[in-house]
């Protein structure tokens, strides 16, 4: 489809800007001739078709969604539109993170928080990721962890995406909830954010 007929240009994604690495986000999805939105306010989600929550530090900004309002805007959205959480997003959408801190509780994932170690823990793997092979790169994503959360368990409407080489989930999909452990943002593969927002178009009855 192309742009003209509601395609990858009329798509607006939002980017969740309270805290953490928003802006890498917002870059990609330039890239790929995306419009993307800075969300701060519930007004700033008031078009948008999809919505992305960064990497960053998950008690921050679940408070800070509660200071500004965003935590019912957030999950009524959630109801009907995508929403895709990287590193401590998929924290902030998880159903349970065993921590007391604000969550949104919409994706049926119990999220283990800095399950690898501290900041100076990070480290790189290939992963092998079948639902985002396209036929232009068909290798493994380069994925990047820092201080990243584990999905311990996921509920059985709950599609896994990912694992380390010892099992570990490290990146899943249910329905229009989409969360990674790592940071695709933060590489220079686009398949990911392409992944996410074909997500988008397919939930406005499009297709690229």
């Amino acid at each position: 489809m192309s742009p003209d007929d509601g395609g990858i240009n009329n798509v607006k994604i939002g980017v969740l800007a309270l805290q953490g690495d928003f802006a890498e986000h917002v870059q990609m999805l330039g890239k790929l001739g995306v419009q993307a939105v800075e969300v701060r306010l519930p007004r700033d989600m008031a078009d948008i078709d999809g919505l992305i929550i960064p990497g960053g530090e998950s008690t921050t900004i679940g408070k800070l969604s509660v200071a500004f309002g965003l935590m019912a805007p957030i999950r009524q959205f959630g109801l009907k539109k995508p929403i895709w959480g990287t590193c401590a997003g998929a924290i902030f959408l998880a159903k349970e993170s065993r921590h007391d801190q604000p969550m949104l509780k919409l994706m049926d994932i119990v999220v283990l928080r800095n399950a690898f170690g501290r900041q100076v823990d990070s480290f790189k793997t290939h992963l092998e990721i079948p639902a985002i092979i396209t036929p232009e790169n068909r290798g493994p994503f380069h994925a990047v962890f820092i201080r990243a959360p584990l999905i311990e368990q996921a509920g059985p409407d709950v599609e896994i995406l990912a694992r380390l080489a010892d099992g570990r989930i490290v990146a899943a999909r249910q329905d229009y909830f989409l969360a990674t452990s790592f940071h695709p943002e933060l590489t220079g593969d686009d398949r990911f954010h392409r992944y996410f927002v074909q997500m988008t178009l397919n939930s406005k009855g499009m297709s690229k």
